[in-house]
């Protein structure tokens, strides 16, 4: 009988690639602190025999490839289905990231127990006991008696368990280890391993698993970045654990859009998607103070109407403050300089605020008009009427460029009740249908918007 290979360990640095055979706190090639990760280090078959002879695949033109249907299940909730693209697909990874306490595990386990009453279902608690799971159950009024619930902490003793589940969550992969590796649980080569293990059988067997992971200080994914890589799927749940109202954001989705958003509102029940976003994301006070204006924002597949606020007050510092929520820095700078330089707003000498309302991110340019209407509302001291809608992109010179999907914002305009919509003059011809539903006003520079709000 042919002598296996001893399988080894070996400590990396993923900065250069020096390996050491054991861990060091430096690394002695480049000098970098705290990089050397293990490492799993299989010899080559020596055996003749033992060793399998390969086969190169063949390649095949793309027509004759044939065109495989990804089969997708409803999750129960209808935010997280929109998210994903249209539902779970089968033999996917899909990982859910987030602060602690924001309700990754509130969510998944509603998912998990609307599953497990058609399907097979497996919740691997490597944080929680068993009877910790079961009380969260109790206190969401799940059904769950199909819900199998497995408290192990190993990754090479849960596969045994995978026989017959089509589903899978575990929570959390930091809190998982193989004995392959003689590192702790949460380290960056368990992670990498771990995930891999996970990988392999999701795609041998065709078992969907939805993986928790944390975050560090800053917001990202905790451990290695080949464990995004690897996934199907990379969510994340945002908000303030002081207020109800959470975002799922998609940010990596080989099925579906990557621009996705999803809101839910945190109850005593559980977590409930929200479908109606203008309580979300539009304030009821908006029209009667300076400072604010609402843009139909494309996220994704879906076109929301958020409300922007800004606030303009006279500095106190020799350095005047700019504090962005929701839009970016940068974006914020270049645009205080075009309402200075070609609208003649002086600026220069005051701290601004600019908030987008319900904690959701705005990176499209299309928002860019709605910024310059909010900050010359607050410098003017003159509110920006509750049914008015702005939006369109700014360029250096103060012109107002033409944006994507802009008879689908329009269309949201008028399906919730606006009366007039300051849009792109070059994005006229596509809107025209809506004239005599709405009052479409073309915009082609910064200081034409600001005429027309503040005629005054």
């Amino acid at each position: 009988m042919a002598k296996q290979p001893k399988t080894t360990t070996e400590f990396v640095c993923c900065e250069c690639g020096f390996s050491s055979p054991k861990w060091l706190g430096r690394c002695p090639a480049c000098g970098k602190f705290n990089t050397l990760s293990e490492e799993i280090i299989t010899p080559a078959a020596t055996d003749k025999t033992a060793a399998k002879q390969y086969t190169a695949p063949r390649a095949k033109p793309l027509s004759e490839i044939t065109y495989e249907r990804y089969n997708r299940t409803s999750s129960g909730i209808s935010e997280l289905d929109t998210v994903l693209g249209g539902g779970i697909v089968t033999g996917s990874l899909v990982l859910l990231g987030g602060d602690p306490g924001i309700g990754k595990s509130t969510l998944l386990t509603q998912t998990a127990a609307h599953l497990s009453e058609t399907k097979k279902v497996l919740y691997l608690s490597a944080e929680e006991s068993c009877s910790q799971v079961k009380m969260r159950a109790q206190r969401l009024n799940l059904k769950s008696d199909n819900l199998l619930i497995l408290n192990e902490t190993c990754i090479d003793g849960i596969e045994a368990e995978l026989d017959g589940v089509e589903f899978c969550v575990i929570d959390s992969i930091q809190a998982v280890y193989t004995e392959q590796l003689s590192s702790s649980a949460g380290s960056v080569g368990q992670v990498r391993e771990c995930a891999a293990k996970l990988m392999r059988i999701a795609k041998s067997r065709g078992i969907t698993f939805f993986i928790v992971g944390h975050v560090t200080k800053e917001g990202a994914l905790a451990g290695p970045k080949v464990l995004e890589h690897i996934m199907d799927t990379v969510l994340y749940f945002e908000g303030e654990n002081q207020e109800n109202f959470r975002i799922l954001r998609a940010v990596k989705n080989r099925f579906g859009n990557v621009a996705e958003v999803g809101v839910f509102e945190m109850t005593g029940e559980g977590i409930i998607a929200v479908t109606d976003y203008s309580g979300v994301f539009l304030s009821e006070s908006r029209g009667e103070e300076a400072g604010s204006a609402v843009t139909p924002a494309q996220t994704g597949a879906r076109c929301m109407n958020v409300e922007i606020q800004s606030l303009v007050s006279k500095t106190s510092f020799g350095l005047p403050r700019r504090m962005p929520l929701g839009i970016d820095y940068n974006k914020l700078v270049l645009l205080i300089a075009v309402l200075e330089k070609r609208c003649g707003l002086s600026l220069g000498g005051s701290d601004i605020y600019v908030n987008a309302m319900g904690g959701i991110k705005l990176g499209e340019p299309s928002c860019d008009l709605a910024v310059c209407a909010s900050l010359a509302s607050a410098y003017f001291g003159k509110p920006v009427d509750k049914f008015t809608a702005v939006f369109g992109e700014v360029g250096l010179t103060g012109e107002v460029r033409a944006v994507s999907y802009c008879e689908k914002r329009v269309a949201e305009c008028v399906k919730m009740g606006f009366k007039k919509v300051l849009v792109p003059a070059k994005n006229m011809k596509s809107v025209t249908k809506y004239a005599d539903k709405i009052a479409i006003v073309p915009i082609l520079y910064v200081n034409t918007m600001i005429k027309n709000l503040f005629k005054d």
